[in-house]
């Protein structure tokens, strides 16, 4: 029934002449953007008023230049360096949401979706194909839009799990044949293994992991090859976890649900690890209202969060989405793990960050956040705070001790200039470290 699908297809500028004034999108995110429909989009100087939703997407974003303003209004949920500027200079707009949330934008109508631009895999003879190495909010916005245009690529991995869009659901479609964006793993640097260090010595044998893309995880999973039994549930993982996976560490095999298997919402990284998952059903992708679900990742026994801070105060606040009022990233699903595997049995969760920014010459650990910053996990969630001087548990702590304890492994060179910040704050001394 499927066999001549290749006939239907169309240009992309046939397919994107489905879009229309004043619709609203949503782009298929990471590894996953379809590059060639944006492409075809903004060649389309007839259309004005459209809002592309998106997360974090690779290529060039060319909906956010200064001439298409008229014609693209891009909205992030996690700002990604391609739209960075334009969010800060006004062109384009952050939407700040739990990643678990965005599905349950789209399946409440609090954002009604006119048209889902995705990227699929080649079909199989029952006419599915899969969104690839990015299922995240796809899958539901595809449940949801009025139209669903997609472009398939030959070279997308063919994944497992909840990943599946049936020809039938797409409304118009055209044949590309690329590779997909890719990234090589980032490198370690003293300080980034020196905190890799401190976290590799908190993961137990049988640990559950989540895992986010940077050097710091990459410094993590580069340093756990002598653990056993590890596994992943995660909205997202890159190279490392491959290496893992096949010498045997990560096997899944303690996990509480779905055991055996390593569980994602999208993946990026290079062209290894999207060989690795193509057609892998030991790892399985789900909308991230799933993968990222408070109740599920607590229900892993020894759940460690591993996630990345901008700035956190001596109160445990962290901000992680800007730098005071600059939008840098978004809050993605670190509220989601941190209460999920601080509920979890034996759980860990991390916030882990150098201790300095700007070459050493600007502390991350601060009396008070920058004006305008992004409080992403709030004092009454935060637990775990690592950087190169050691490890810190918040929870339980009062405000006079946390300071002590975040000063304790905040860079030398300001722990002096923090304790009389704090004492002109909270009106009390602390004690001088022995």
């Amino acid at each position: 029934m499927y066999e001549n699908w290749k006939a239907k297809a169309l240009t992309p500028a046939e397919v994107v002449s489905l879009v229309k004034d004043q619709d609203n999108l949503y782009l298929h995110g990471a590894a996953a953007a379809p590059l060639e429909l944006e492409a075809a989009l903004c060649e389309r100087t007839d259309l004005n008023g459209v809002h592309l939703y998106h997360i974090h997407i690779e290529g060039n974003a060319p909906f956010v230049n200064p001439q298409m303003r008229e014609h693209f209004q891009s909205v992030s949920f996690f700002t990604g360096p391609n739209v960075r500027s334009a969010v800060n200079e006004g062109r384009a707009d952050y939407l700040p949401v739990f990643l678990s949330d965005i599905p349950l934008l789209f399946r409440s109508g609090r954002v009604p979706l006119d048209v889902a631009v995705i990227s699929l895999s080649l079909p199989d003879r029952h006419g599915f194909c899969s969104l690839g190495p990015s299922v995240e909010a796809s899958l539901e916005a595809v449940k949801r839009a009025r139209v669903v245009i997609a472009e398939i690529n030959s070279r997308m991995p063919r994944t497992h799990g909840d990943s599946f869009v049936h020809l039938d659901q797409v409304d118009a479609y055209c044949i590309v044949d690329r590779p997909l964006p890719t990234h090589e793993p980032p490198s370690i640097d003293a300080v980034t293994r020196a905190i890799g260090e401190q976290i590799a010595d908190m993961i137990e044998d049988g640990s559950t992991l989540q895992l986010g893309i940077g050097a710091i995880p990459t410094a993590v999973v580069s340093l756990l090859h002598e653990k056993n039994d590890l596994g992943i549930h995660s909205e997202m993982f890159s190279d490392g976890v491959v290496e893992l996976m096949k010498s045997g560490v990560i096997n899944n095999s303690q996990k509480t649900t779905h055991a055996g298997h390593s569980v994602t919402s999208f993946v990026s990284g290079s062209q290894t690890l999207f060989d690795f998952v193509d057609d892998n059903p030991a790892v399985e992708f789900y909308g991230s209202d799933y993968t990222n679900n408070v109740g599920l990742i607590a229900s892993h026994n020894n759940m460690v969060a591993i996630n990345s801070a901008l700035e956190i105060d001596l109160s445990g606040q962290v901000c992680a989405d800007s730098i005071g009022h600059t939008i840098y990233s978004g809050i993605g699903g670190q509220m989601d793990f941190i209460r999920g595997a601080a509920l979890s049995k034996g759980g860990k969760a991390i916030i882990a960050l150098p201790s300095t920014a700007r070459d050493g010459t600007l502390s991350r650990i601060v009396s008070t956040l920058k004006p305008g910053a992004g409080v992403v996990t709030t004092r009454g969630h935060v637990h775990w705070i690592v950087t190169e001087h050691g490890a810190v548990d918040l929870h339980g702590h009062s405000l006079r001790e946390r300071a002590e304890q975040l000063i304790s492994i905040a860079h030398p060179d300001f722990r002096s200039q923090l304790r009389k910040e704090f004492a002109a704050q909270r009106h009390f001394v602390l004690s001088q470290p022995r």
